[in-house]
């Protein structure tokens, strides 16, 4: 049996039978409010379990809550987004997956009151890797201290931040290492997909400042991702094997339905070539420890929050084996 319940039975269903009415809803204002303008306005944030120390070591369903299980695992996460997605998009990002996170910081061109921390760069994908380079060197600057592992995502981009711990409880954040969905070309080594999302160690990040400094890494393209695979390879960090024991991917670069089924091989023909490891479509296409999902939209950053933190079939729960962390953690029948 697999381990933490997800995505693959409930949330492949739960896609293809609610969208149309999670669609209805977002026009009926069931679950956004739209002002006379058209613009959305805060939608009401739902009250989620949240790991910190002041929760029981298992909620009401009988999941025993990572951050407990797994206290060392400090991952900060920064969110690329920019000015004109603050309302449409980064807001949503801030009001469901990032509340788990032990620091987050949306990272743009400017600084606002959102918050966002202005990396005074121009906007526009051409800038992406000036980014990433100015944000990671903030980070090192201000923040490095404050966790041990460091997050880059999206603004559209959902990430299950308990799996994460998981992933990353294995290893040692002083070693060169880093996470993701594995690409193959360009880089001897892969590099790791940005849309997915991905986390370097503590060590890979000084690395990745170093080389900027002492001149063996530079902005020598605008392919944000790749770019920095080749600056992780010329200092020495690992990209590493993200996928469970099952060898099932647990970073994802597009949204549950298009792994699941089987519209990649139609409508993404480059990303076959692209993929590090044998690419499956399909039930077997994710781990049930699922990462992240990537061109997630506003409306589905919730769907994903209830279906990984709300739904559960009736009469089971889900424990972790703590003599097993090696392992897939197990699933109980009760």
């Amino acid at each position: 049996m697999s381990s933490l319940p997800f995505f693959v039975c409930g949330l492949s269903f739960g896609f293809i039978v609610s969208y149309s009415v999670l669609q209805t809803n977002f026009e009926t204002n069931t679950y956004f409010r739209m002002t006379a303008s058209n613009q959305i306005t805060e939608p009401p944030i739902m009250e989620l379990p949240r790991a910190d120390a002041s929760l029981p070591t298992e909620d009401r369903r009988g999941t025993i809550l990572t951050k407990d299980r797994f206290p060392k695992v400090r991952v900060l996460c920064w969110v690329m987004t920019a000015p004109k997605n603050l309302q449409k998009k980064a807001r949503h990002v801030r009001a469901t997956w990032t509340k788990r996170c032990d620091k987050v910081l949306f990272m743009s061109s400017q600084e606002t009151e959102f918050p966002t921390v202005g990396l005074n760069v121009s906007e526009g994908r051409t800038q992406l890797y000036w980014k990433t380079i100015r944000a990671f060197q903030y980070i090192h600057k201000n923040h490095l201290g404050d966790a041990d592992w460091f997050l880059k995502a999206d603004d559209d981009t959902y990430v299950v931040l308990d799996n994460l711990r998981y992933l990353l409880s294995k290893h040692d954040p002083e070693r060169p290492i880093y996470f993701g969905r594995r690409f193959r070309p360009f880089v001897p080594q892969g590099y790791m997909s940005g849309g997915a999302g991905y986390v370097l160690s503590k060590e890979a990040l000084r690395r990745f400042v170093e080389g900027f400094r002492v001149g063996k890494c530079t902005h020598l393209s605008s392919v944000e991702d790749m770019a920095l695979g080749k600056c992780m390879q010329t200092m020495g960090v690992e990209a590493a094997d993200s996928r469970d024991e099952k060898k099932r991917e647990t970073f994802h670069p597009f949204p549950p339905e298009k792994h699941l089924i089987k519209t990649l091989g139609r409508k993404q023909s480059w990303y076959w070539g692209y993929s590090y490891y044998r690419s499956v479509e399909g039930p077997e296409c994710c781990s049930d420890l699922a990462v992240s999902f990537h061109y997630i939209s506003p409306n589905d950053m919730y769907v994903l929050e209830y279906f990984a933190y709300h739904l559960r079939p009736y009469g089971y729960q889900y424990r972790f084996n703590p003599d097993s962390l090696q392992n897939n953690s197990e699933k109980t029948k009760v």
